[in-house]
Formats: C-alpha cells, sequence, structure tokens
C-alpha cells in the first residue's frame, strides 16, 4: 500500500528495498515500556539555559519591614522580598500550610511561594474554592503539558483550566494522535513528576526574552507577538523542564497533585478557527486527595447517564447534523418538550403583563453600530449582503426593542412598557466551542425588555425575581444571587448608578435570600443581577439574568413625554431580563437534572394505552381519541408483544402512565392505571382519570 500510494512502480526484486527505504523515513509514534525509557526532547536543555539566565538577572526586591493584614484583622510582621504566604502559613500550623493552594494579596490572587512586595492584605485559599480548584488544576495542566512534551516531544499552545479539570492543546510531530493505549504511560510520567515535587519558578520575562526563549514553537511565537506590545512584558513559569508562558498563579510544587487523570483525547483547532492547525487536547482532572478522585469518577459516570446529548438520543428527542452545524434538529418528541416550554413561559408572561412581540431576523448592519454590537462583537455576527448592502442575523433582540419603543410617540403613561419575544437568534461560534444543545449557533431566547421610569425600577426588579423564583422552583432548581456594580469604566453620572444599585439591592433583600455582591464586576451601562441554579448533580448554571441599561436608551435616543408638559422629555431606563435564557441550552439542562424522566406535564410521552388483547384495540382506540382530544401525548401499542413485554416497553420508553384495557375496562368505560415505576393504582373510570391528569398539569407535577 505504500507502493500505491507513492504513485512508483519497481522491479519485483527491489520492491522489498524500496519499502524498507520507505518505512525508515516514515516517523512511526514510538511505544515505550517505562517511564525511565522516554528521553527528553531535544529542546528542553536549551530552553532551560535560557529561563535560568532570565532568572539570574531578575531585579532583587529591597527587604524592608513591611504589616501583612490577616482576615480576622490580626497583624503579621514580614520583610518584603523574603515574606510569602506559604511562610505566613507555615507560622500559623503546618496543617494550613499544606491545605492553601493559592493566596489572595490585596484582593489578588498571588502565588504562595511568591515573595510579598508591600504592606498587604493576605487571604490563603484552599482547594474548596473556585480560586483554589482554577490554581491547582491550571499547575495541574503545567505537569500535564511536561508530559506531553516528554513523551511525543510536543509543541505546546495553551492550557486553562475549565471549571472541571483542565486540558493542554499541542502540536505532535509527524501528525501524531494520542489514543486511550496512551493515557497509562502519560499518568504514570505524571506520577513521576510529581514525586520529584518539582517547584513552581516565576520570571518577568521582556517580549524579545520570550520570543528567543521559545525560538522552536511557532505557536507560542504568534502568541507573543499579538499580545505582548513592544516594549512590554510577560511572565514564564516553570517547573521542572516545562517552560510556559503563565499568568499565574502555581501551586508551590508539583508534590501537591495526589490524584491525576487523563479523561479524553480529541483535536482542536489552533486558535479554535476552522482550517488553522489541527492540534492535540488533552483533558485531565487531579486532585489533592485520591479519595476525591474517586468521588469526581462515580459523579462523572451519573453525569454520563444523564447526558442530555445520550437522552436526547435515546428518547427520540433532537439530532445534530453536519449539514448544518451548531443548529439543533428537534423531532416530534423533542419538540412537544420544547413547546410546553415555550408556552408556558408565554402564558407565564402575559399574566405579568408582557406584551409579545415580533422583529426581523435579519436588520442592516447600521442598526448594530448605532447598539455598540458591531464593532465589539462582529466575529460572533453572521453577516450577509441584500442588494449590495451589509445586513446580518440579529444575534440579540434588545436593538429591535428599542426601534420598536422608538417607532410611535411614548408617554409616561405607558410605563412600565414590557416587550417579549421569542427570536430566533443566530451567532457565529467557533466550531470547537460547539456542544450539543448547550453551546449552538442557532437558538431562541425568552427575551424579555422593560422600559421604565428610574422611579419603577425596583418594582420592576420584585416582580423580575418573583417570576425567575416561580419558574426554578416548578422546575426544583436551587439558586444564587450576585448583584454586580459599577465597573471602573461606566457610561451615565455615579448618583443615577448609586440610586440603581440601591434600588437593587432592596429587590434582592425583599426576597429573603442571601445574596453576593460583585463589587465592580458590572457592566459598563448598568448593574446586574445574575443568578446561577443548581441542579441535581449540584453543578451551578447561569440562566437568568437582569440588567440595568442606560446605555441603548442614550444610544438610540429613546424619550417619552413627561408628566409635566414643561418637563424635558426623559429617558426611560431599559431593563434586560431572561429566565430560560437560551431556550436550547435551557432544553439541554432540565434534561440532565431530571435525568429524562419527565414530569407528567412536561413529558413528551404522557400515556401508553395497552389492549390485553387485539380484540380489545377499538375499545383503546377510542380511549386515545378521548385523550388526544384534550391534549395529552398519548399513544396506543397494538403490537404482538405478550402483555408483560408491552409494559415494560412503556415503561423503559418512560411514558407516565401505562392504562391497560380488557374485558373489565370496556364494560365499565375504564382503563388499569400502572406508572413507569411500576405503581399499580387500579382500575378507574375515563373520566376520573381526565380529571387526575388535568390537576398533574395544573400543579406542574
Amino acid at each position: 500500500s505504500l507502493l500505491l500510494s507513492e504513485n512508483l512502480s519497481f522491479e519485483p526484486e527491489l520492491s522489498f528495498v524500496v519499502l524498507l527505504s520507505i518505512m525508515a523515513d516514515t516517523a512511526v509514534k514510538p511505544v515505550y515500556k517505562n517511564v525511565q525509557s522516554v528521553p527528553a526532547p531535544d529542546f528542553w536543555k536549551e530552553r532551560v539555559d535560557k529561563f535560568e539566565k532570565i532568572l539570574a538577572a531578575q531585579p532583587k526586591i529591597e527587604g524592608k519591614a513591611i504589616k501583612i493584614t490577616l482576615p480576622d484583622g490580626s497583624v503579621r510582621d514580614g520583610a518584603a522580598g523574603e515574606t510569602s504566604p506559604l511562610s505566613v502559613a507555615q507560622s500559623i500550623s503546618q496543617g494550613l500550610a499544606q491545605a492553601v493552594v493559592v493566596a489572595r494579596v490585596n484582593g489578588k490572587v498571588w502565588d504562595l511561594q511568591r515573595p510579598l512586595e508591600e504592606d498587604c492584605s493576605l487571604e490563603l485559599v484552599k482547594f474548596d474554592s473556585e480560586e483554589g480548584r482554577d490554581t491547582f488544576w491550571h499547575s495541574s495542566a503545567h505537569i500535564l503539558g511536561w508530559a506531553m512534551e516528554k513523551l511525543y516531544g510536543a509543541h505546546l499552545t495553551h492550557g486553562p483550566p475549565n471549571g472541571d479539570g483542565f486540558f493542554y492543546d499541542g502540536a505532535l510531530p509527524n501528525g501524531w494522535t494520542v489514543d486511550t493505549n496512551d493515557f497509562k504511560m502519560l499518568e504514570l510520567l505524571v506520577k513521576s513528576f510529581t514525586k520529584q515535587k518539582a517547584p513552581f519558578q516565576r520570571i518577568v520575562a521582556t517580549k524579545e526574552e520570550a520570543l528567543d526563549l521559545f525560538s522552536y514553537n511557532k505557536y507560542k511565537q504568534y502568541l507573543i507577538s499579538s499580545k505582548i506590545p513592544d516594549g512590554g512584558t510577560c511572565t514564564v513559569y516553570r517547573c521542572g523542564d516545562l517552560i510556559d508562558l503563565c499568568t499565574g498563579p502555581h501551586l508551590p510544587h508539583t508534590g501537591r497533585v495526589k490524584a491525576f487523570k487523563v479523561v479524553r483525547s480529541s483535536g482542536a483547532f489552533w486558535l479554535g478557527k476552522d482550517g488553522n492547525d489541527v492540534l492535540q487536547r488533552l483533558t485531565a482532572i487531579s486532585f489533592p486527595d485520591p479519595k476525591l478522585l474517586k468521588q469526581w469518577v462515580s459523579f462523572k459516570e451519573e453525569a454520563a447517564k444523564r447526558d442530555h446529548r445520550r437522552i436526547g438520543e435515546q428518547q427520540d428527542l433532537f439530532t445534530m447534523l453536519p449539514i448544518a452545524p451548531g443548529c439543533a434538529f428537534f423531532r416530534p418528541h423533542g419538540t412537544r418538550i420544547y413547546n410546553t416550554l415555550l408556552e408556558t413561559m408565554r402564558r407565564e408572561q402575559r399574566k405579568r403583563g408582557f406584551l409579545e412581540v415580533i422583529t426581523p431576523n435579519v436588520f442592516h448592519t447600521d442598526l448594530w453600530k448605532t447598539s455598540g454590537h458591531l464593532p465589539n462583537y462582529e466575529e460572533n455576527i453572521f453577516k450577509i449582503e441584500i442588494e449590495k448592502a451589509e445586513h446580518a442575523l440579529k444575534p440579540m433582540n434588545c436593538p429591535g426593542h428599542c426601534e420598536l419603543f422608538r417607532s410611535k410617540a411614548r408617554s409616561h403613561r405607558d410605563l412600565p412598557l414590557r416587550f417579549a419575544e421569542w427570536g430566533v437568534l443566530h451567532r457565529n461560534e467557533l466550531a470547537g466551542a460547539l456542544s450539543g444543545l448547550t453551546r449552538v449557533r442557532r437558538f431562541v431566547q425568552d427575551d424579555a425588555h422593560i422600559f421604565c421610569t428610574m422611579d419603577q425600577v425596583e418594582g420592576e426588579i420584585a416582580s423580575a425575581l418573583e417570576f425567575m423564583d416561580f419558574i426554578y422552583t416548578k422546575f426544583g432548581f436551587l439558586y444564587t444571587f450576585e448583584l454586580s456594580t459599577r465597573p471602573e469604566k461606566f457610561l451615565g453620572e455615579v448618583e443615577i448608578w448609586d440610586k440603581a444599585e440601591a434600588m437593587l439591592k432592596n429587590a434582592l433583600d425583599g426576597t429573603g435570600k442571601k445574596w453576593e455582591l460583585n463589587e465592580g464586576d458590572g457592566a459598563f451601562y448598568g448593574p446586574k443581577i445574575d443568578i446561577h441554579i443548581e441542579d441535581a448533580l449540584r453543578r451551578s448554571y447561569q440562566c437568568a439574568t437582569i440588567q440595568l441599561d442606560f446605555n441603548l436608551p442614550e444610544r438610540f435616543n429613546l424619550h417619552y413625554a413627561g408628566a409635566s408638559k414643561d418637563e424635558e422629555r426623559p429617558r426611560p431606563v431599559m431593563i434586560h431580563r431572561a429566565i430560560y435564557g437560551s431556550l436550547e441550552r435551557f432544553f439541554a439542562i432540565v434534561t440532565e437534572h431530571l435525568g429524562g424522566k419527565w414530569p407528567f406535564w412536561l413529558s413528551p410521552r404522557q400515556v401508553m394505552l395497552v389492549p390485553v388483547d387485539p380484540k380489545f384495540s377499538d375499545y383503546a382506540k377510542s380511549v386515545h381519541e378521548r385523550l388526544f382530544n384534550e391534549g395529552y401525548n398519548v399513544d396506543v401499542d397494538y403490537s404482538g408483544n405478550t402483555l408483560n413485554k408491552k409494559i415494560r416497553n412503556a415503561q423503559v420508553a418512560q411514558y407516565n402512565f401505562i392504562l391497560v384495557v380488557g374485558a373489565n375496562e370496556v364494560e365499565n368505560n375504564s382503563v388499569n392505571i400502572r406508572t413507569r415505576d411500576n405503581q399499580v393504582h387500579g382500575e378507574k373510570t375515563v373520566d376520573e382519570v381526565l380529571v387526575e391528569f388535568r390537576q398533574l398539569v395544573d400543579d406542574w407535577k
């Protein structure tokens, strides 16, 4: 086959010699018997020598006396350039020093082993916090990168934590790929490296030094050239022979990692862009305690059973096809769930005074220039040319709602004006970021925009929070609030921001629930409330958002007539509100939260009718017709299977109720009821069943 692929022909007696020659020039991925037999890549020694040279030239910090304030208010003495967060932890207790993974110095994350430089506040952060896990997994990514360089001579690109572990992308020589057979050797290499307790060392390098340090790696060369301004600097970390561009912070040494598992390998485009080099992505997980890894494996096994893509296939709900990447095809049963979610929100919005509107899918790009989205969001917008003018598919509904508001004269009597839309949105997500229904290019959002006066803001926010609580409680979600306030760069006047933030705080206090303050993390155009929901596996998602906007009313020059004729025409305040967020993503979250066991009101398969004998099929058909006309999702099993087989098939397919009909049921105009969990409810008339079904729907059960 090699000879044919080279399109060559030879005399038979020469073919074997030529074949050996071709094979000698074709690099085969090596297989090693043990860790000791794996050679170091060629670029390691030169890179380490260059690092050591830069390290030796690092400026020293003057060892002046400093004061270190701990969270309990106590103050400790230290010396700049000598005292580190780790040494402070050791002075408190050795157990604390072993438990902490990163520090927060004056509110910023800081390496435990990095010397303090001035008077500061100091917090010691453990693995059980988000910052602690991110640091632990970021350091573990460097350890994984070391193993990838060691085993393959990989040219690494980037390796961040991703909220549930970490990954590292790298280009392997000769077109090699990583398969599951490699995982064991990678893990053995990692184990050998963690035993070395190789320290993480940090340096500050100039752009020129960084380019020289990574002269062998075209990907690092690109990042340095494009991200670091001329005359600028960057930070570089070393652990063992691994040296990488990195902002940090990191663990004190590799020995802190006590459990490590390579999870999967896959391909990934360089910079996430289709058509770029295909890299190898290794995803892994690590922990400071082996027990945590065992718990994580069990959790992942349960999560895999609940994966919405798996359930979607099993229950015939939706599919993703290569003809339309990132766009879901909902099958009939999936469409039933989708429409029930939509109609439920539509009904509840109507009760709360929202006016449903429809705006175009395609707008001239002037709209997105006015809104400010085009210069800041252009790479995510699908653009098309119509009659030699540039247009775009809408990625969000808010600018269209602003146009609707200003399309006619508005009075203070019209406010609050609550627009809601189930608009079809398109966003040009990178191919590598697409994932089932959770990250798509085409989706529908339960978008609402409220135009109101400043004095109406608090009431509208309180109403939005009540609405959100109503919906999430029905699905069994727990949730938390975060209030993000005025950032350094903001639009508008400080007094208006202060008043708005006070209103949001009052509305949050009115819920009776705890909430957290994210000081300075609001958008430039207004403060916001982020809501994080927690599913049955205690995973957190952000779906709902409630956001004040002082920016778009100004950009679109929105006004309304005030109560006094002499009053200047004031601008409305705009509130962005979503509860589901993306309906596709919410569909996925609910699928996994419920594990595919849909409550009756939401179920795509509510009832299966099972005649015990073909002679009762006509009666089963008449009951089916009655239930169907009442709006229920009902089917009949006319197959030749045994009664037990029919019941079992319906239970596996997650029908909420199986209604068995035979001679008694025909005589009594009744059905014999059992559930998917095999609870037998006995015989009831069809009228009684309809009353019970209606009650289940009304109670969201």
